[in-house]
């Protein structure tokens, strides 16, 4: 029999029986949704971790000398975070000193931060995070300016009270008006805005652009930290090898500044991008482990269920596979129309799997901050999972099918 007419014989029996071919192939179905789904979504969320939250958060090819994380990745006993809160703080002396003595190309800015109310006008903003920092800090986060501009390093020097605003703020504060100029109070502390940084959008639902930056030496820092005090330094270099070469370098630097023997545990800490997105990796591949096995099991459901429906087709229809026998069709041909006809049923539920997984994927994405990015390759397994998984559960009733005697099955009522 020709291969589309065992197509065109199966779809003509699917169509026939609708209600009990949808039940045979919901087991397929339920098993490339939850692939497409799963893929889909973590595929998206690596993109997501790489591009965006490692990169608003530390930074590209850039790394923080702090006391103790910023980044929980939860894989840390508590042990060692009495430890990490056991370290002396970062100094503005420490950068000046890794400034002076790192052979690696990197650009490398002081930081500090907390959370402070601002106010223009009797218009109030509470919860809002003050970055004092050093110039280079814009050219490390990569921040376009999207109005004024940002402070020099000669305003660092002499404490300039300037401050850069991030653009929600421009517009809660402003509204349609232009900030350049305005002077805003940031703890009590007046502050002219001098920029506003361009849009950075949000992560997992959360505003990037509730913010201001001021130099690390402006009034703001009384409210952030002691005197010579800062929460991280930051060292961008041009490239991840660089880095690494670079982290390597600060290690011995700061341990030889701080007098640590050989042996005992450094009582800093240094966090990259690859550091924040371990937690992630666990996770992603924990769950790319599992997959499998839980497709799987929708799987062989859906198999059982393939294989007795077929099973009872081939009850239902002996008379048919008796008239065709003896009209000259061979166990091949009989064969070969119940296992397109099984393959056809499986094929259809990952098809519908393939758009339920991609609708239910977009509609993550659409609705909640998680993103979805669609795999290629994750199509075509479900495509190729739909084909074996029906001809393997037709192989059976195929076989009972081609082996009825034409006689016998034309007797059947």
């Amino acid at each position: 029999m020709p291969f589309f007419e065992a197509v065109r014989l199966a779809w003509d029996s699917i169509i026939a029986q609708k209600l009990k071919s949808f039940f045979s192939l919901v087991g397929v179905l339920i098993g490339v949704t939850f692939l497409i789904a799963v893929v889909s979504i973590v595929q998206g969320m690596n993109v997501y971790m790489t591009d965006k939250f490692a990169g608003a958060l530390i930074g590209v090819n850039t790394f923080q000398v702090r006391s103790q994380p910023n980044i929980q990745t939860g894989d840390n006993s508590d042990e060692q975070w009495r430890q990490w809160q056991r370290n002396p703080r970062v100094t503005i002396e420490d950068a000046a000193f890794i400034k002076e003595r790192l052979s690696i190309p990197a650009t490398i800015a002081s930081a500090g931060y907390d959370q402070v109310t601002l106010s223009w006008q009797g218009k109030v903003a509470k919860q809002i995070q003050v970055n004092t920092v050093e110039a280079d800090f814009f050219k490390i986060k990569h921040y376009d300016i999207a109005e004024g501009r940002a402070f020099s390093p000669q305003e660092v020097n002499i404490g300039a009270a300037v401050v850069v605003l991030g653009s929600e703020l421009g517009e809660r504060l402003f509204g349609g008006r232009d900030p350049i100029g305005q002077t805003i109070a940031i703890g009590g502390l007046p502050h002219r805005v001098i920029g506003v940084v361009a849009k950075q959008g949000t992560l997992f639902g959360i505003s990037l652009d509730k913010f201001v930056i001021t130099p690390i030496t402006s009034p703001a820092r009384r409210l952030v930290n002691r005197p010579h005090i800062i929460d991280d330094i930051q060292i961008q270099t041009a490239s991840p090898d660089q880095m690494r070469a670079a982290m390597e370098e600060v290690t011995v630097l700061m341990r030889g500044r701080r007098g640590l023997r050989p042996g005992q545990p450094d009582n800093f800490h240094l966090e990259s991008a690859e550091g924040a997105l371990s937690g992630w990796e666990k996770i992603s591949k924990v769950l790319f482990l599992a997959l499998p096995g839980l497709v799987a099991i929708s799987l062989v459901v859906g198999g059982i269920v393939i294989m007795n429906i077929m099973l009872m087709a081939v009850s239902e229809r002996t008379r048919e596979i008796g008239v065709r026998k003896a009209l000259g069709a061979k166990r091949r041909d009989i064969m070969a129309q119940f296992i397109v006809e099984s393959a056809t049923l499986s094929v259809t539920g990952a098809v519908m799997g393939i758009g339920t997984g991609l609708l239910l994927a977009f509609a993550v994405r659409a609705f909640t901050p998680l993103p979805a990015a669609v795999a290629p390759w994750s199509i075509i397994v479900g495509v190729v999972l739909g084909i074996v998984v029906g001809m393997v559960a037709g192989v059976y009733p195929a076989r009972q099918a081609s082996r009825l005697d034409p006689i016998a099955a034309l007797r059947q009522e």
